[in-house]
């Protein structure tokens, strides 16, 4: 799993004051929670930057003091006017204690119903996950290839024995759904399989005349 090394400056001083002349030096508070100790530090604003802007899940090394935790980012606060970082939130990974992360899924295959002429259709893009940290990783894998025309796969059709997905069981994540062009070809197709049949019934009476 990919990992970003953030050197980090243990922070004494807590409150709005103090965080305003951090983040006027280009420093940006933050807090590690769920060890042994809450530890209060600042970086440097880009040093969050390959963590914070991206859809990637990853593991953040958060060197402070002369020690290293290993954590994963829980939330972000930004400035509502400029959007700038002003505080994150990371909780430390513990080798035998359970956390609940946002995993992104990785869509593999070609669903059958797209062969068919079908537009896949992604309505989410990551699930909530309880495991161990050991068994934390960068994407969850789905395979699509036999979804079907019309079929969803739903969130509990995804498995995997080290995680607890707390996402509700009979949401969809993936559908796919009729393009206008196929539409159209089986609305035209229609009419044209009626008028055959028609013919064919048409014929029978003619053929017994003789």
């Amino acid at each position: 799993m990919k990992t970003i090394t953030i050197e980090g400056q243990l922070r004494t001083e807590t409150g709005k004051k103090h965080a305003r002349q951090l983040r006027s030096q280009g420093l940006v508070p933050g807090v590690i929670y769920g060890g042994s100790q809450e530890v209060n530090f600042s970086a440097p604003v880009l040093a969050f930057k390959r963590l914070v802007y991206t859809s990637e899940f990853q593991i953040a090394q958060i060197n402070v003091d002369g020690k290293s935790y290993k954590c994963i980012l829980k939330d972000i606060q930004t400035d509502k006017v400029t959007d700038e970082l002003t505080h994150l939130d990371f909780l430390e990974l513990v080798e035998d204690k359970k956390v609940v992360a946002t995993i992104p899924m990785k869509f593999t295959g070609t669903a059958a119903g797209v062969k068919s002429g079908g537009k896949l259709v992604i309505k989410m893009k990551s699930l909530k996950i309880k495991t161990l940290p050991k068994h934390l990783q960068e994407n969850i894998e789905v395979d699509l290839t036999n979804l079907e025309l019309n079929e969803n796969i739903r969130v509990e059709d995804v498995k995997n024995e080290h995680y607890e997905i707390l996402n509700s069981p009979r949401i969809p994540i993936a559908s796919i759904v009729m393009t206008r062009q196929l539409k159209q070809e089986e609305a035209a197709a229609a009419p044209a399989a009626g008028a055959a049949a028609g013919a064919s019934s048409a014929a029978k009476p003619a053929a017994a005349k003789k």
